[in-house]
């Protein structure tokens, strides 16, 4: 029997980055994942694929939308291959599933196919369809991940009434997508369709969509995607969804209690993804899910069981590949006996549509129910010359400080690039910077990143010089 000082199950983000930061620091690693290529949702079947999509949509809309304008004449008309569209996405999936292999060899992590199953606290049982093996392991690390979730009157038939898998391998462009929910799933992948030429309607049952980050964030998107003609229904509660042949029927309350119904040739359903803990062998152990289906960990990510740490989407907090690589890498940094954290406070949650939406840190709405006395400094993306140039005028950045100390509390943006402009938020929150910090610093002319600095100057004092 082979016997391993840790071994992952699970080959998302969070589990082939905790292997890689263990076999670094010296540990005999495994890694355990079911499927014949590794990475995980992350890479096969969520971020990856799906901004390989956003970026191929996004040139389509330019090359019809915005050629002309920039002095760029094309004969005839643009059209989408949706099937080549789709086999570069599968080539670009592919390139980075095999990158995960090549960083498995790289650092001697042993491989294997199958479900890995607890018998007990030290041997996991892992099942293919060619044979069972039985492997020891000194510490567990369980990164199995997440699944889409669904309302319970919803039967997912993977044709016309989809989740966010499906989507991604469509052959043929929907006339009419209904996408229930408006969050960031829904959201990235209706755009990428309304950019193909489908007609998409979003229904979310909160009162805005992106419920979570900052309202102004949720006001400032919707607006754009409604320019983008993307119908969007908020305060809607989604009761029935039904198909007839190759029609699906969705029937909904708007917020007057009203019902009103819709009909499409597909049906997202993007209403957030659950915690995916099946055939660990949980019960083997001891060890308990929670009411939603989270395993319980301490503030190392250590389970209830000593010697067995779970990360990622299966345990509390925001569902993000990156969340879970912080936690990997800091179990592994644990068990090796160093003494890393990370500041949950400090995750950042980015939306790839196009102005893109990013944030860290608290929000407006969080700093007012918790009574702290705070500035807020907003500065709009069309007021840099850098926005004027690319034609990307939707957007903002505000940055929230306190009121007595200046301290950043939290940046919101939207705009092009923010996914990437957010780092430098995180940046300066990591080292406790006040706005006047971030006022002070020089930022290159013409940048998107200037809306950071002019945002930051308007925290402190009216300051900011463009507007």
């Amino acid at each position: 029997m082979d016997s391993f000082d840790v071994v992952v199950i699970g080959s998302g983000p969070g589990g082939y980055v905790a292997a890689i930061r263990c076999a670094q620091l010296g540990m005999k690693t495994a890694i355990i994942e079911k499927y014949s290529v590794k990475g995980g949702t992350c890479l096969n079947v969520g971020c990856i694929p799906s901004k390989a999509l956003l970026d191929s949509s996004h040139h389509y809309e330019s090359a019809v939308k915005d050629f002309d304008e920039h002095g760029i004449d094309i004969s005839g008309d643009v059209k989408v291959n949706i099937k080549n569209m789709m086999k570069r996405k599968s080539q670009v999936v592919e390139q980075t599933t095999k990158g995960i292999d090549f960083l498995m060899d790289k650092n001697n992590i042993t491989s294997f196919e199958g479900v890995g199953s607890f018998k007990d606290k030290t041997h996991i049982e892992i099942k293919n369809d060619k044979e069972t093996v039985e492997i020891e392991a000194k510490h567990s690390i369980i990164a199995t991940g997440s699944k889409p979730s669904t309302l319970p009157f919803i039967e997912i038939d993977k044709e016309r009434i989809i989740t966010s898998t499906e989507i991604l391998s469509l052959n043929e462009i929907p006339k009419h997508l209904v996408v229930i929910g408006g969050g960031v799933i829904g959201l990235e992948l209706g755009q990428v369709y309304k950019r193909l030429g489908t007609d998409v309607t979003v229904i979310e049952y909160m009162d805005r969509i992106i419920p979570t980050m900052d309202k102004a964030q949720s006001k400032e998107l919707q607006k754009v995607l409604k320019k983008q003609k993307v119908k969007i229904k908020t305060s809607h509660k989604v009761k029935s969804v039904e198909r007839k042949g190759n029609e699906v029927i969705i029937k909904a309350d708007d917020k007057k209690g009203k019902e009103v119904e819709f009909k499409a040739d597909y049906c997202l359903v993007s209403v957030g993804r659950k915690p995916y803990t099946k055939g660990l062998g949980l019960d083997n152990v001891g060890i308990d899910t929670n009411d939603k289906g989270q395993i319980p960990v301490d503030e190392k990510r250590k389970t209830s069981v000593d010697n067995i740490y779970a990360i990622g989407d299966v345990v509390e907090g925001a569902m993000l590949a990156h969340k879970a690589e912080e936690e990997g890498s800091m179990v592994a940094e644990i068990l090796a006996g160093q003494k890393p954290h990370i500041d949950y406070n400090l995750i950042p949650g980015v939306v790839y549509t196009w102005p893109e939406v990013a944030s860290v840190g608290k929000t407006e709405e969080q700093l007012k129910e918790d009574k702290v006395e705070y500035k807020s400094g907003q500065f709009p993306m069309r007021a840099l010359g850098r926005s004027r140039a690319s034609g990307d005028l939707d957007g903002f950045v505000k940055i929230l400080t306190d009121k007595e100390t200046d301290e950043v509390l939290g940046v919101h943006m939207v705009g092009a690039r923010a996914a990437d402009l957010i780092a430098e938020a995180v940046t300066a929150m990591e080292f406790r910077a006040s706005a006047e910090d971030i006022a002070r610093m020089s930022h290159a002319h013409p940048t998107y990143a200037e809306a950071v600095k002019e945002a930051a100057m308007a925290a402190t004092g009216d300051r900011a010089i463009h507007v």
